[in-house]
């Protein structure tokens, strides 16, 4: 009896021990400045509690929610359950970083609400001939607001959605409205609203293989194989003007000015299979500068918040010019092979300008202006802009290069080349999809490897993020999309969205967070929802 007695007198005083254990932590932003001196916690605090101190250490008026991690690892549980499940040492401080995280969440998106195929029309007379009717039975004879047979003429013949393959598509920064580029020559605006072609722009003479938005919503611009860019406006779906002309191979990629540094929007830079970028004032109607000294293909083009535009080539560089006389600052050396894709920190907030997922609408461009650089200024925080590139010989690097030339950090991993990278809104997160089939998730700061999501059995062609940077989508050469795709707290494949019948080449995830669009090889534009 006094044995068993002394048992559980030590039992109990163990028992006191653990629940009066300490550890000391360090709470660090993501940028990896502390917040206060190192304290001690008790193993038994958790995310909730975390939290608390951290909404109390900043002083923060309205409680926000934040998400904790430890050497890359979420902290979900207990302190001394993640010590002992990690076999993490007491010994030394403990580094929490912590970031802040959406306000709203995004809804999975898990149903496709609309197919758009090509349908044809032909009225003889008073009769319908209609190709493709399985489809069509999906629309009624409403478009754009008019019932199609009240200005149906004899003979005449209406096309719905692309007739060859759609190559790119892009969500508008409010999120209103949806333009897709096809090899059949078109750019098309389709209404979000009924899910219905808006306007068909024709003017291209060859495959439309990209298109870009202004930030203020008011141009979209296309760039074709011919090597020609077309502005158009998105209320009339007419051209702006006449085609700008001056690359000898086709377009590779466009990017618009930051509207927090030029509101309304006018200035666009566009890159070429010819090895030059060229700035173009949508005002003036005219190339006003050109960026020439790549000796390869510009194969990637985007223009940075602070002004500077950075071009990938094929010759394994990447270089970085000014905008006001498009003189070189600086280039960027490391990769063995040709350069794919670059990714900036602030992209979305680059993309989206002053529109957030509220729907706000501004009255002026210089309310525009001054919204867009503080959402500019917040995702940027006080460190430098960082950019990510990906290349043919399967590496990325991470850059700081307003800070210097030399890479940050190389990230190894994948087995073929890297076709896309793209930075999570909130510029924590690094997503790379790759010819090896799969995609691969990073620290946005460190560039450390996080996770590898695998479930594609093609090549991986594009990825897109949810705006509050909790999902990831990715579209393949396996013809399926894979989506409420990679949950990025349990590093998982939610669901298959499967539907189309060949590669899918473009996806794009609306900055509002409600619909996904994808279009591939089968000439379908496919719309999902949550």
């Amino acid at each position: 009896m006094e044995v068993e007695a002394s048992m559980n007198v030590v039992m109990e005083e163990e028992d006191e021990r653990e629940l009066t254990n300490r550890v000391i932590c360090q709470l660090t932003d993501s940028e990896g400045t502390p917040l206060g001196a190192p304290i001690f916690l008790p193993e038994s605090a958790g995310p909730k509690e975390l939290q608390q101190l951290v909404n109390k250490l900043l002083n923060n008026e309205e409680k926000l929610p934040y998400a904790f991690y430890v050497s890359d690892h979420e902290l979900v549980v207990q302190l001394g359950l993640y010590l002992q499940k990690h076999k993490v040492s007491v010994e030394k401080v403990l580094t929490i970083v912590y970031q802040p995280q959406a306000v709203f969440r995004i809804r999975p998106v898990t149903r496709c609400s609309s197919t758009i195929a090509e349908i044809r029309m032909s009225f003889i007379g008073s009769l319908c001939f209609i190709s493709n009717v399985s489809v069509f039975i999906s629309y009624n004879f409403w478009v754009a607001g008019e019932y199609i047979m009240d200005f149906m003429r004899e003979d005449d013949v209406v096309d719905f959605g692309h007739t060859e393959a759609v190559l790119s598509v892009a969500f508008s920064p409010d999120g209103c409205q949806l333009a897709s580029g096809s090899g059949d020559t078109s750019v098309r605006l389709w209404d979000l609203n009924t899910q219905t072609p808006l306007f068909t722009c024709k003017g291209h003479k060859n495959w439309v293989l990209c298109i870009a938005w202004s930030p203020d919503g008011k141009h979209l611009v296309s760039g074709s194989k011919a090597g020609e860019l077309i502005c158009w406006d998105p209320q009339t779906g007419k051209p702006s003007g006449n085609p700008l002309t001056g690359h000898k191979k086709w377009i590779t990629g466009i990017s618009w000015e930051p509207v927090h540094l030029s509101a309304p929007c006018r200035r666009f830079v566009s890159a070429s299979k010819d090895g030059d970028a060229r700035i173009w004032d949508v005002t003036l109607k005219k190339c006003v500068m050109s960026l020439t000294g790549h000796t390869l293909a510009i194969t990637c083009v985007k223009w940075g918040g602070d002004g500077v535009i950075y071009t990938g080539s094929q010759d394994c560089t990447i270089k970085m010019w000014e905008t006001t006389q498009g003189k070189l600052i600086r280039e960027l050396k490391g990769h063995g092979h040709w350069v794919n894709s670059l990714a900036l920190s602030t992209e979305y907030v680059l993309r989206t300008g002053a529109f957030d997922h509220t729907g706000k609408h501004y009255s002026s461009p210089e309310e525009m202006k001054k919204v867009a650089l503080e959402r500019y200024n917040k995702t940027k925080g006080s460190a430098p802009e960082r950019l990510v590139s990906g290349s043919d010989d399967f590496t990325m690097f991470l850059w700081e290069p307003a800070v210097s030339k030399h890479p940050k950090t190389r990230m190894t991993g994948h087995q073929q080349l890297v076709n896309h990278v793209y930075f999570s809104p909130d510029g924590q997160w690094i997503a790379s999809g790759s010819f090896d089939k799969s995609v691969k998730l990073w620290n946005g700061i460190t560039g450390n490897f996080v996770a590898a999501f695998r479930g594609h059995v093609g090549p991986v062609y594009q990825i897109s993020w949810s705006a509050d940077s909790r999902l990831l989508l990715s579209g393949s050469k396996d013809s399926t999309l894979k989506a409420r795709v990679w949950d990025i707290r349990t590093k998982k494949l939610k669901q298959d969205l499967p539907g189309h019948a060949d590669e899918v080449f473009a996806v794009d995830w609306s900055p509002d967070g409600e619909k996904v669009a994808s279009g591939g090889k089968d000439k379908v534009l496919k719309l999902w929802m949550g």
